[in-house]
């Protein structure tokens, strides 16, 4: 495909991307495209509860084996859910690197999901849903998208409710992951000093006896929803505030310049025009932000900020402002080379760090079947027009929601 990766397909239909650096360090991933998106009524909060329940017990060990199995050695070994993806991933030295690949293949393929295990860490999950109640900022994120996909598969929160938690129990997390965790919806990434013949061997050992398995059913689109603008008495020290649309979905070609658009809006530099003219220039929010989430057919983009009670109208009146600047006034030739120029730094700094780098392009695999070098898409970047920014200003930030938490 690209020389920057190497791919290849196992028999059971599960794809392989690698990534050859040089480096002590050896780091892989198996991305299952299985998230909370893909659980049914009944089964809300599930997705995120099997990837904890992966680590609890397998054919093979304990959980405390499992725990201990990488660390021991001085690896780590994690997962984390999105809406539409389950990634369980380990970092060891080169030399333990087939140890962990025989661990992902063991907890992915083999665990048991113990339902003395399960009590326990339903509890552990418990925590982590309070946990999130008392964090403003995040729980604003999560309602608002829960509004925007009101009705959806998105539309419910990853983590689930209390009362969801209590009935789901081994025989419903066998029956979500026989559903959901197919071959055909995984990929196993991999980045370390280690040839190429040599990952899809490891591979081929440790995945390939895995019976092939295909997804049964098709995710629905979100239906069209209503505008909306609603303010949430939370007795919070600031007022926290979101504005945001629905958006491009990840195969998209318009993704890339919206990409661009929400970084010269509200990236994560100081330059940023949300940091400069409502923090730098007016004092008013410590944190503010644009972000833009992508999922397979839409996408979610959305403005940030906390402020003082009092100055909330103030920052939405600024924000307003420079969306309507983006919406009416084409960038000038050197403003969109210096706009391009910063997203194509930030996204050669991003590869530095290997893990990053590489759960990027496995899903990007997963998802599109191919992935960029960078050379390729920083010439899709460099191809971004003026126009096109506008095109998608005005597509996006046109009747937006809001959402306030005071």
């Amino acid at each position: 495909m690209k020389e920057e990766f190497y791919t290849y397909t196992l028999p059971n239909g599960i794809r392989g991307i690698h990534r050859k650096v040089k480096s002590g360090a050896a780091r892989c991933a198996v991305i299952i495209g299985a998230g909370s998106r893909d659980e049914l009524p009944t089964e809300y909060g599930i997705a995120h509860f099997a990837e904890h329940g992966l680590f609890k017990g397998t054919e093979h060990r304990k959980a405390y084996q499992v725990n201990c199995r990488l660390e021991n050695l001085g690896g780590e070994l994690n997962a984390f859910t999105t809406k539409e993806d389950t990634t369980v991933h380990a970092t060891v030295l080169r030399s333990d690197f087939t140890k962990a690949v025989e661990l992902l293949s063991d907890v992915v393929f083999h665990s048991t999901f113990p339902d003395k295990e399960l009590d326990k860490e339903r509890e552990v999950i418990v925590d982590e849903i309070n946990t999130y109640k008392d964090s403003p900022m995040d729980m604003i994120y999560d309602t608002f998208e829960d509004m925007l996909f009101e009705g959806s598969e998105l539309g419910h929160n990853i983590l689930g409710r209390k009362r969801d938690l209590m009935r789901h129990n081994s025989q419903a997390m066998h029956r979500f992951v026989n559903r959901t965790h197919t071959t055909d919806q995984m990929v196993f990434a991999s980045i370390g000093n280690i040839s190429d013949s040599r990952i899809e061997q490891i591979a081929h050992r440790y995945f390939a006896s895995q019976p092939a398995s295909t997804r049964s059913y098709i995710r629905t689109a979100p239906k069209a929803y209503s505008q909306f603008d609603r303010e949430v008495i939370k007795h919070t020290h600031q007022a926290h505030c979101i504005i945001g649309n629905r958006a491009y979905g990840i195969t998209e070609d318009k993704r890339l310049p919206f990409s661009l658009l929400i970084n010269i809006l509200g990236g994560p530099c100081a330059n940023s025009r949300l940091n400069v003219n409502v923090r730098e220039r007016n004092g008013l929010s410590y944190n503010i932000e644009a972000s833009y989430t992508p999922y397979s057919d839409c996408g979610m983009a959305v403005i940030y900020f906390s402020s003082e009670h009092c100055n909330t109208d103030h920052c939405r009146e600024i924000i307003d402002n420079e969306i309507r600047k983006l919406q009416q006034t084409a960038l000038s030739t050197r403003a969109l080379a210096m706009a391009k120029r910063q997203y194509i730094a930030q996204m050669t700094i991003s590869t530095e760090g290997n893990e990053g780098y590489m759960l990027g392009v496995g899903r990007s695999l997963l998802v599109h079947g191919e992935v960029d070098t960078l050379e390729e898409a920083y010439k899709k970047i460099n191809a971004v027009t003026a126009s096109q920014i506008l095109e998608v200003a005005n597509e996006i930030f046109t009747n937006n929601s809001t959402l306030i938490y005071r």
